[in-house]
């Protein structure tokens, strides 16, 4: 095989082990936490001795900067690929349960989201993260509501964006800390919450 063939498996072989410790390391943070993590129990979960995992993270520190870019960056790609014209030309109701829906279902996909970008323990590193993914989302959510709101300023639409998500996120961890039942009425709650707020705003005028 030639060399060049060798280095590009090798490549390949070194990005899915860090996706692999990246993962174990999301389910020991969503079980104990950040702060109780440690590098050891990051390279059990993930079925490695820590010398392994040192070649691809060599600190705690690094662990926490490669799920900052998996969350950031993979969020963002998450977002562009949903906020699109298809969504803004639903119904009202139909598109705020349809960005919910996503919502609550990623908490599912990333266990360790919400514990980093929106636990109690937050830090500065993790605030500004999360300050910036939100920017962002917010940005496109107000680019969504001009295409079905175009008569709104562009301040107006960034105005209502920032606001919705400040709601949702106000929620989110209220509806992923209750039981089935509960978390299901809290999500019903929201979505009407959202859409008396924004319906007024995004209806336009005769």
């Amino acid at each position: 095989m030639p060399e060049e063939q060798r280095t590009v498996r090798r490549q390949a072989r070194g990005l899915r082990r860090m996706e692999e410790i990246l993962d174990a390391a999301e389910q020991v943070i969503a079980e104990v936490g950040y702060a109780e993590m440690t590098t050891n129990t990051v390279a059990a979960r993930a079925g490695m001795s820590p010398g392994s995992l040192y070649q691809f993270f060599r600190n705690k520190d690094e662990i926490l900067q490669g799920l900052l870019s998996r969350f950031t960056d993979g969020r963002r790609e998450h977002w562009e690929t949903r906020l699109t014209g298809d969504v803004a030309r639903m119904p009202l109701p139909e598109m705020i349960d349809r960005l919910i829906d996503e919502i609550v279902a990623y908490k599912t996909t990333r266990p360790a989201y919400w514990a980093l970008l929106h636990g109690s323990s937050t830090g500065d590193r993790l605030a500004a993260a999360s300050e910036r993914l939100h920017l962002g989302i917010a940005g496109q959510l107000a680019e969504l509501f001009g295409l079905r709101a175009p008569h709104l300023d562009g301040e107006r639409r960034l105005v209502l964006a920032m606001m919705a998500l400040a709601a949702v996120k106000a929620a989110m961890p209220l509806i992923a800390a209750a039981p089935p039942a509960r978390s299901q009425e809290l999500i019903t709650e929201l979505k009407a919450m959202l859409l008396g707020y924004l319906s007024p705003a995004l209806i336009p005028p005769l």
